[in-house]
């Protein structure tokens, strides 16, 4: 099948496009791989729309709030105060479980930010297991609002900070292009 010398552009403009994009995502982080709208030191970065992302996450003036579906107003405050905001789907808002696109059936390791007996939290699977298991068991735990972190196997790489020196492995590193980092600090 002959490919017309038009339609020959548009692929070579698209891998070029590609190769470009892989290059970005290789070397430095860069708010362009964060989908959907988010706030970073203040500044709210407007990204494609991302419609797995039903709640949000923000802090602005020593506060915290999770939001459910219209955020877009809160991420503005967050800019606006200096603060910080990201999107992703929500799991639990209020006590109740939320509708997901994720399926339940759905099997991998999964890790959500979490507010837990007013304290924040991340909360994360050892091990795989289903979606609608990892859910229900933040519910049983009485978590009051959980935010999806994505992640998966290869994805997943994390530790904790036990003391100044000690740290705690979670899972291990297998590629040097884990950027999706939460840092809290005293």
């Amino acid at each position: 099948m002959a490919i017309c010398r038009r339609h020959w552009k548009i692929v070579l403009s698209f891998l070029l496009r590609l190769l470009i994009l892989a290059h970005h995502l290789k070397k430095e982080f860069k708010h362009i791989k964060i989908a959907g709208d988010h706030v970073s030191s203040g500044t709210r970065f407007k990204w494609y729309k991302c419609s797995r992302n039903t709640g949000a996450f923000v802090y602005y003036s020593g506060k915290w709030k999770f939001l459910y579906k219209d955020y877009s107003g809160e991420l503005d405050s967050a800019a606006q105060n200096g603060g910080t905001a990201f999107a992703q789907e929500m799991i639990i808002h209020q006590s109740q479980i939320k509708p997901t696109t994720r399926k339940d059936g759905n099997v991998n390791t999964f890790r959500a930010l979490c507010e837990l007996d007013g304290k924040l939290c991340i909360i994360e699977s050892l091990h795989d297991e289903k979606f609608g298991d990892f859910k229900e068991s933040l519910l049983a735990t009485g978590v009051s609002e959980a935010l999806y972190l994505d992640m998966g196997n290869g994805w997943n790489y994390a530790w904790y900070r036990l003391n100044e020196t000690a740290i705690v492995g979670l899972h291990p590193k297998v590629h040097d292009y884990c950027t999706n980092w939460i840092t809290f600090y005293k």
